[in-house]
Protein backbone atom coordinates (compact mmCIF):
# COMPACT_ATOMS: atom_id res chain seq x y z
CA UNK A 1 0.00 0.00 0.00
CA UNK A 2 1.40 3.36 -1.03
CA UNK A 3 0.94 5.96 1.68
CA UNK A 4 2.34 9.44 2.11
CA UNK A 5 2.83 11.10 5.50
CA UNK A 6 2.13 14.83 5.58
CA UNK A 7 2.00 17.54 8.20
CA UNK A 8 -1.54 18.81 8.68
CA UNK A 9 -2.65 22.20 7.47
CA UNK A 10 -5.97 23.93 8.17
CA UNK A 11 -7.75 22.34 5.21
CA UNK A 12 -6.94 18.81 6.52
CA UNK A 13 -8.64 19.24 9.89
CA UNK A 14 -12.13 18.01 8.92
CA UNK A 15 -10.72 14.72 7.63
CA UNK A 16 -8.32 14.33 10.56
CA UNK A 17 -11.18 15.01 13.00
CA UNK A 18 -13.00 11.98 11.53
CA UNK A 19 -9.98 9.82 12.37
CA UNK A 20 -9.73 11.48 15.78
CA UNK A 21 -13.34 10.55 16.50
CA UNK A 22 -12.60 6.93 15.53
CA UNK A 23 -9.54 7.05 17.80
CA UNK A 24 -11.66 8.20 20.75
CA UNK A 25 -14.21 5.45 20.07
CA UNK A 26 -11.33 2.93 20.03
CA UNK A 27 -10.58 4.09 23.58
CA UNK A 28 -14.22 3.53 24.58
CA UNK A 29 -15.48 7.12 24.31
CA UNK A 30 -18.80 7.98 22.68
CA UNK A 31 -18.61 9.15 19.09
CA UNK A 32 -18.89 12.93 18.93
CA UNK A 33 -17.75 14.33 15.60
CA UNK A 34 -18.41 17.94 16.61
CA UNK A 35 -16.28 17.55 19.73
CA UNK A 36 -13.54 15.86 17.71
CA UNK A 37 -13.42 18.69 15.18
CA UNK A 38 -13.54 21.35 17.90
CA UNK A 39 -10.69 19.74 19.85
CA UNK A 40 -8.44 19.17 16.83
CA UNK A 41 -9.11 22.67 15.48
CA UNK A 42 -8.37 24.33 18.82
CA UNK A 43 -5.08 22.47 19.22
CA UNK A 44 -4.08 23.38 15.68
CA UNK A 45 -5.17 27.04 15.78
CA UNK A 46 -3.48 27.62 19.14
CA UNK A 47 -0.24 25.97 17.98
CA UNK A 48 -0.61 23.48 20.82
CA UNK A 49 0.12 20.40 18.75
CA UNK A 50 1.70 19.12 15.57
CA UNK A 51 -0.33 16.65 13.55
CA UNK A 52 0.92 14.28 10.87
CA UNK A 53 -1.47 12.19 8.80
CA UNK A 54 -1.27 9.31 6.38
CA UNK A 55 -3.01 9.57 3.01
CA UNK A 56 -3.22 6.81 0.43
CA UNK A 57 -3.00 7.19 -3.35
CA UNK A 58 -6.80 7.46 -3.60
CA UNK A 59 -6.91 10.41 -1.21
CA UNK A 60 -8.17 8.49 1.82
CA UNK A 61 -6.92 9.68 5.20
CA UNK A 62 -5.91 6.42 6.87
CA UNK A 63 -4.08 7.43 10.05
CA UNK A 64 -2.70 10.27 12.13
CA UNK A 65 -0.46 11.09 15.04
CA UNK A 66 -0.58 14.18 17.25
CA UNK A 67 2.40 15.52 19.16
CA UNK A 68 2.27 17.91 22.09
CA UNK A 69 5.29 19.93 23.22
CA UNK A 70 6.67 19.28 26.67
CA UNK A 71 9.90 19.80 28.58
CA UNK A 72 12.26 17.85 30.77
CA UNK A 73 13.51 19.98 33.64
CA UNK A 74 16.18 17.48 34.63
CA UNK A 75 17.79 17.41 31.18
CA UNK A 76 16.77 21.02 30.44
CA UNK A 77 15.47 19.98 27.02
CA UNK A 78 12.25 20.02 25.05
CA UNK A 79 10.52 16.72 24.33
CA UNK A 80 7.37 15.70 22.49
CA UNK A 81 4.43 13.77 23.91
CA UNK A 82 3.09 11.47 21.24
CA UNK A 83 -0.39 11.56 22.65
CA UNK A 84 -2.38 10.14 19.76
CA UNK A 85 -1.65 7.49 17.15
CA UNK A 86 -4.45 5.97 15.14
CA UNK A 87 -4.57 3.84 12.01
CA UNK A 88 -7.87 2.96 10.32
CA UNK A 89 -8.98 -0.63 10.90
CA UNK A 90 -8.86 -1.61 7.24
CA UNK A 91 -5.17 -0.73 6.85
CA UNK A 92 -3.73 -1.92 10.16
CA UNK A 93 -0.67 -4.17 9.91
CA UNK A 94 0.28 -2.62 6.55
CA UNK A 95 3.01 -0.34 7.91
CA UNK A 96 1.06 2.90 8.29
CA UNK A 97 1.72 3.08 12.04
CA UNK A 98 5.44 2.59 11.43
CA UNK A 99 5.48 5.39 8.86
CA UNK A 100 3.68 7.76 11.24
CA UNK A 101 5.98 6.88 14.15
CA UNK A 102 9.07 7.34 11.98
CA UNK A 103 7.80 10.75 10.85
CA UNK A 104 7.30 11.73 14.51
CA UNK A 105 10.82 10.52 15.33
CA UNK A 106 12.32 12.48 12.46
CA UNK A 107 10.41 15.57 13.55
CA UNK A 108 11.73 15.15 17.10
CA UNK A 109 15.26 14.97 15.70
CA UNK A 110 14.66 17.95 13.40
CA UNK A 111 13.38 20.05 16.31
CA UNK A 112 16.39 19.10 18.46
CA UNK A 113 14.45 17.48 21.29
CA UNK A 114 15.31 14.89 23.90
CA UNK A 115 12.84 12.43 22.43
CA UNK A 116 9.26 11.19 22.33
CA UNK A 117 7.10 10.03 25.22
CA UNK A 118 3.91 8.05 24.77
CA UNK A 119 1.35 6.00 26.64
CA UNK A 120 -1.00 3.30 25.44
CA UNK A 121 -3.67 1.05 26.84
CA UNK A 122 -2.50 -2.02 28.77
CA UNK A 123 -4.53 -4.19 26.42
CA UNK A 124 -3.24 -2.59 23.21
CA UNK A 125 -0.71 -5.37 22.61
CA UNK A 126 -0.32 -4.68 18.88
CA UNK A 127 0.72 -1.08 19.51
CA UNK A 128 3.05 -2.12 22.35
CA UNK A 129 4.83 -4.58 20.05
CA UNK A 130 5.23 -1.90 17.39
CA UNK A 131 6.63 0.63 19.87
CA UNK A 132 9.15 -1.89 21.18
CA UNK A 133 10.12 -2.92 17.64
CA UNK A 134 10.88 0.74 16.87
CA UNK A 135 13.05 1.19 19.96
CA UNK A 136 10.64 2.66 22.52
CA UNK A 137 11.44 1.58 26.09
CA UNK A 138 8.78 1.01 28.72
CA UNK A 139 9.13 3.38 31.70
CA UNK A 140 7.83 1.89 34.92
CA UNK A 141 9.89 4.03 37.29
CA UNK A 142 8.25 7.45 37.19
CA UNK A 143 4.68 7.25 35.95
CA UNK A 144 1.85 8.58 38.12
CA UNK A 145 -1.33 10.42 37.23
CA UNK A 146 -3.78 12.47 39.30
CA UNK A 147 -7.34 12.92 38.05
CA UNK A 148 -8.89 16.20 39.16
Amino acid sequence: MAVEIKRAIQSDLDRIAELFDDYRVFYKQSSDKKLALKFITERFNNNESVIFYAIDTEGNYVGFTQLYPSFSSVSAQRCWVLNDLYVSKDVRSLGVGTLLLNKAKNYAIKTNTKGLKLETGKDNIGAQKLYQKLGYKKDTDFSYFLSV
